[in-house]
């Protein structure tokens, strides 16, 4: 009863905040109208961080959107991929906003709903999610990709983890996930410098997938997503939970659990159609089934 208390006092002061923040914007209005887009096309859904006049940085109405946006995603039973990018050209996300979300996360110290919720840390999304990183990736915006399964880059993208300059470290996984991710000396050279990289080192050092020219960002990013909803879904998801889950595991643990989602997609009826199609040479026509 307490923890519902609480939340409920947190998701009321989201909303006070919000009221807060619509009340100064001026006439004419520099604040996106919608601090995130969420647009379905087919199996895929594109969710675009929507604040490009601030660099596309992360206030709480974006947090709390962000959040509920991966929901939708994970929960729609006809959606099989998600791509997020940023508006604009300069930036796919420069974190959290100081001036907004910093304060705020201050003022909330210690609750953990404020962390819960997103990819980042607390919500399991086991669907294929892909950060299209048009430009700047920074603090939170650098986190917020780590936490996707695949990552292409435009060409002027470059990523940092700057914390470390306004006194704080990363805080919403970057120190954990960039030491998994990249060598542990260059991990720890970024993280402790604040320094960035670019886009080509980046690529260099498995960071990223992909790097493209910016007018070509989208049309790859899509690509590759089709092609995962061309894919059996099911084994899809159950090969990222495998490879999510086995991070925290002993070699044993992680083989039982590949052997146990091994053998419940073979119940599956998308099990018998790939199969098949195999079999008479044929593309599938997986149902999720």
């Amino acid at each position: 009863m307490a923890q519902l208390a609480r939340r409920l006092v947190f998701l009321h002061r989201l909303a006070f905040l919000r009221k807060e923040q619509e009340s100064s914007w001026p006439a004419g209005g520099r604040r996106s109208p919608t601090a995130l887009l969420y647009e379905r096309k087919g199996r895929i859904v594109y969710i675009t961080l929507n604040r490009p006049e601030a660099f596309n940085s992360i206030d709480p109405e974006t947090w709390q959107e962000l959040g509920q946006a991966l929901v939708d995603f994970r929960d729609d039973s006809h959606l099989r991929c998600a791509i997020i990018t940023g508006a604009g050209e300069r930036a796919f996300c420069t974190g959290a906003d100081i001036q907004q979300m910093l304060p705020f996360i201050k003022e909330h110290s210690g609750e953990e709903q404020l962390w819960l919720g997103t990819i980042m840390r607390g919500l399991e999304v086991w669907k294929p999610i892909i950060a299209a990183i048009n430009g700047l990736a920074l603090g939170g915006g650098l986190e917020l990709a780590l936490a996707c399964d695949l990552k292409i880059a435009s060409e002027n993208a470059s990523f940092g983890q700057p914390e470390v300059k306004l006194g704080l470290i990363p805080g919403w996984g970057g120190t954990q996930r960039l030491p998994r991710a990249i060598p542990v000396a260059r991990a720890t050279e970024m993280i402790l410098t604040g320094e960035p990289i670019g886009a080509q080192e980046a690529l260099r050092l498995g960071l990223v997938s992909k790097v493209v020219p910016l007018s070509q960002l989208l049309p790859a990013a899509t690509e590759w997503a089709e092609n995962l909803c061309s894919l059996g879904p099911l084994a899809i998801r159950a090969a990222k939970e495998a490879m999510t889950r086995g991070r925290d595991m002993d070699l044993d643990g992680g083989l039982r659990l590949e052997q146990r989602l091994f053998e419940s997609l073979l119940s599956t009826e998308d099990y018998e159609e790939g199969t098949k199609a195999f079999v008479e040479r044929r593309k599938p026509e997986f149902k999720g089934r």
